[in-house]
């Protein structure tokens, strides 16, 4: 029979506690090849990230991308990395430092915030370890991605329950699916864009630019690219844009297959020939910037749009740690945790002695603690 995990150290009658798990994809511990190496096995041998038949797919990874791709994916790293290392990581930390402030002024009881990457580290399952290890037997997790996929939130839930199912005693669970729509990150969006046109002007157009799917998913049921357009229909009505002011487009494919579409580099190429001038591109399905927003976006699709007679491309930068962005995800939370002793009214002596009874009755019983 298996031996199912407790928490170490157990102490029967010790305080249960909620917590906080924020989950977003992951990075390379450093530029190097080697280190993008092992980020990318990771990353690309997902199922959920990759759905191709598993014999074929390893071939191809192993004989081919982790051959060529890690090389040329660490040198666009180095243009992006900083003193303190990933920016996706410096963004997220801030985040996740941010709502713990946020939450611990708001509940009755101190609720653990931890930090995890599905892919790379910290990982899921240290975070998980490091709530396990505070007793917390109530867990909200929030990835932090405001359109559901299955490539993204749908592989946190199956990597989260599947770390827990070797739990003795699996905590509470509430998963957060999506906030594509909600009102507080419309809002934030619509905020950031007009604070960045505040300062730098406003350009001819506004792009917005998701991560791309293989179209396929879309067919086979993912919401993501409903999402993505709602999100995107949502802003722009908040910004009271006319619908020859904005375009969605996708960006980030690989291989042959056909992706969401438009294109974002084609829409780009596109725009330099007609000689649009100056754009703004947002990109809002990342909570943090990263390789994608300010390698791809900013550097790399800036000089294809400047090549193709384009004027400048405009990144506005991702949500990251701004106020109004944690302000949003702490009440966010704070609504998941509805009912919750530390969202609740609980009296905190009440509850200290409930667990010192518990704590008795065990002992009564001949634990040791």
């Amino acid at each position: 029979m298996p031996r199912y995990l407790a928490t170490p150290a157990y102490a029967h009658g010790a305080p249960h506690r909620s917590g906080v798990l924020l989950v977003n994809l992951g990075t390379p511990d450093a530029p190097t090849t080697a280190a993008v190496r092992r980020y990318l096995r990771q990353f690309l041998s997902d199922p959920r990230v990759v759905e191709v038949p598993r014999a074929l797919w390893w071939l191809i990874l192993n004989g081919y991308i982790l051959r060529t791709r890690p090389a040329k994916s660490a040198a666009a790293y180095k243009k992006i990395w900083t003193d303190r290392g990933s920016p996706l990581l410096l963004h997220c930390q801030d985040i996740a430092a941010g709502v713990a402030e946020k939450l611990a002024g708001s509940l009755s009881q101190s609720v653990p915030v931890e930090l995890a990457m599905s892919y790379g580290e910290p990982s899921i399952a240290s975070a998980l370890k490091r709530l396990h290890e505070q007793h917390v037997r109530r867990i909200v997790v929030l990835p932090l991605y405001p359109q559901y996929s299955n490539t993204t939130t749908g592989s946190v839930f199956a990597d989260v329950s599947t770390l827990l199912s070797g739990r003795r005693w699996v905590p509470e669970l509430r998963f957060i699916n999506h906030y594509h729509d909600a009102t507080g990150y419309i809002t934030a969006l619509a905020d950031s864009i007009r604070d960045y046109r505040a300062r730098e002007g406003a350009g001819r157009h506004l792009l917005f630019s998701f991560h791309g799917l293989p179209q396929r998913m879309l067919l086979d049921g993912d919401p993501y690219h409903c999402q993505c357009q709602k999100t995107a229909r949502l802003v722009a009505s908040a910004l009271e844009l006319d619908d020859s002011e904005w375009t969605v487009g996708f960006q980030s494919r690989v291989g042959r297959e056909p992706w969401l579409q438009p294109y974002t580099d084609e829409l780009l190429r596109r725009w330099g020939k007609d000689g649009y001038g100056d754009i703004d591109v947002v990109c809002p399905g990342f909570s943090a910037d990263c390789l994608e927003t300010l390698e791809e976006i900013s550097l790399q699709n800036a000089e294809l749009y400047a090549a193709a007679g384009g004027g400048q491309l405009r990144y506005i930068p991702a949500l990251n740690a701004r106020d109004d962005h944690i302000a949003f995800l702490s009440e966010l939370l704070l609504n998941t945790m509805g009912g919750w002793p530390e969202a609740s009214s609980a009296d905190a002596a009440t509850l200290a002695n409930d667990h010192e009874k518990s704590r008795t009755r065990a002992r009564a019983m001949g634990a040791k603690t």
